[in-house]
This record gives structure tokens, sequence and C-alpha cells, in this order.
């Protein structure tokens, strides 16, 4: 099964962050990813840039609205994401626990679902 590791983080932990640990994180951080995408368990993974750069876009009845970021006053910001295959929800919460943003944040674990199997319940 496929989980979704949505990284959060805390701006004001990482930024009280020891001169050089980002940096460190990031090494490491990038080591297990390797070592995850040799495994065949990480399928996927990227970093996003600051909300201040995006968009939110909605749609109510017929009329659209855009805003610029940052959209919530919010103490965590979604970072990133991951993409794992794992046997299941408990493997997939170990596979996030070992990566380091849980120690400025928090990681966000969902299952995908299956989109084919969607589709074809909904006869699409």
């Amino acid at each position: 099964m496929q989980y979704l590791l949505l990284i959060h983080v805390d701006e004001a932990l990482v930024a009280a962050l020891p001169e050089g640990r980002f940096d460190t994180m990031m090494r490491e951080c990038f080591g297990h990813a390797d070592e995850l995408r040799a495994a065949g368990i990480l399928l996927e993974s990227q970093q996003l840039q600051p909300p201040a750069t995006g968009r939110s876009i909605r749609v109510r009845n017929g009329q659209r609205s855009i805003v610029d970021g940052p959209f919530t006053e919010a103490k965590e910001i979604l970072g990133g994401f991951n993409l794992i295959e794992a046997a299941d929800m408990d493997e997939a919460v170990r596979i996030a626990a070992q990566f380091p943003w849980a120690a400025v944040g928090r990681i966000e674990v969902r299952e995908v679902r299956d989109l084919e199997a969607e589709r074809r319940r909904v006869g699409a």
C-alpha cells in the first residue's frame, strides 16, 4: 500500500536550531531518503517552496477566488512530502518517525486511495 507522508515544520523551531543544524538535518534526510529509495520504499519526495509563494483557489457558486499565501495563521507549514510503499499503517508510521523533521514539526501519514479502483467504482 502507498502512504503519503506530509512534512509539517514549525518555522520557529527551525529558526531556533543551532548554527549548521538545519544543513546537517538536510544531509541526514537525503541520506535516509537514498536508503529508502534503494530499498524500494520511497517512491517520490519533494520539498515545497514557502507558503507565501503559493496560491489558494476556491470556486463557489461558479465564482473563482484566488488568495495569495500564506493561507492561514499556522505555527506549522507544509514543507514537503514523501510517497512511500509500506505493508500497513504501523510500518508507515515507523518509517515516518525516522525522518528528522519530526523533531521540528510533525509528519502526517495518510494512506493513498487507489484511484483506479475508485474510477471503476464510479464508472469513469
